[in-house]
């Protein structure tokens, strides 16, 4: 815990600067942790018995961060960005012997780098966000832009610190009282149900207060928070996944007490894409 604590003094406060500092430094931001994600992803699928083309991952996942920091809109890019990366590994994939083997490298650098490139819906979802409304709270402070950005980050971090507050201390008794103990453990071995609906309410609440505080309404956190919440809880266990394939308990060692930047940014990249979609859908 203390190694957790000192991380997060020291990663927290650049985070918080960039956020405020928006336009291209999210963008930068998002770019850097796109491609040290990739690179561990990479190395889990490698680890998970499929060969993969590093350099083209990366290069991919880059790619789309880029395309969706581009503030002229070219309709359909990202479609056409992944079919380059389909086509850019396949070829890459023809240098295999064992086509058994091309195949595998195939799937798997195309896997690693756009699965880490989903992290660019939250530099999409800064670029689709309406500008805030004279009368939110934060429109003296921040535009549309940081302000979603910021949303988005406290919204994914209430349900991370909601469900393991609430599993932590209440797992065991809900459990006992309901029957409902752990889910998914062939996955992750610690999540438990209270902590689930501990951190699905932890969502709603923070994201209502968000909603609130950019001018939208904030009654619609009663369905896009759930959502968000179970959308962020599917990133973590899809990146459990990941490395239980892959035998290892972290995607890296790269940052103390916290394992690597793909164990910080896993539930982001599955809850941007649902808090893009709402604002698109709902707010443009």
């Amino acid at each position: 815990m203390r190694e957790r604590a000192m991380s997060a003094a020291l990663f927290v406060p650049p985070l918080i600067v960039v956020l405020f500092l928006g336009g291209y430094w999210i963008a930068g931001l998002i770019l850097v942790a796109a491609g040290l994600g990739a690179l561990e992803a990479l190395r889990l699928v490698r680890l998970a018995g499929y060969p993969v083309l590093v350099g083209l991952g990366v290069v991919i996942a880059l790619a789309v961060v880029v395309d969706a920091s581009v503030p002229v809109d070219l309709t359909g890019s990202a479609a056409i960005l992944v079919a380059v990366a389909v086509i850019l590994a396949a070829v890459g994939a023809f240098a295999r012997l064992d086509p058994r083997e091309g195949l595998a490298t195939w799937m798997g650098t195309v896997f690693g780098g756009v699965y880490v490139g989903m992290l660019a819906f939250v530099v999409r979802l800064g670029n689709a966000a309406p500008d805030l409304p004279a009368s939110a709270p934060l429109s003296p402070y921040l535009d549309g832009q940081r302000a979603w950005v910021l949303v988005l980050v406290l919204t994914v971090w209430a349900y991370d610190t909601g469900a393991y507050l609430i599993g932590k201390t209440f797992g065991v008794r809900f459990g006992e009282a309901t029957g409902l103990t752990k889910f998914l453990t062939h996955l992750s071995p610690s999540k438990t149900y209270a902590g689930l609906f501990g951190g699905l309410a932890a969502t709603t609440i923070v994201l209502g207060l968000g909603l609130w505080a950019v001018g939208a309404p904030a009654w619609q956190a009663l369905i896009v928070g759930p959502l968000v919440g179970l959308a962020a809880q599917a990133g973590d266990l899809a990146e459990s996944m990941l490395k239980r394939a892959a035998g290892s308990k972290d995607s890296s060692h790269l940052i103390p007490g916290h394992g690597g930047i793909l164990d910080r940014i896993d539930s982001f990249l599955f809850a941007a894409p649902v808090l893009t979609l709402y604002v698109l859908t709902f707010l443009t």
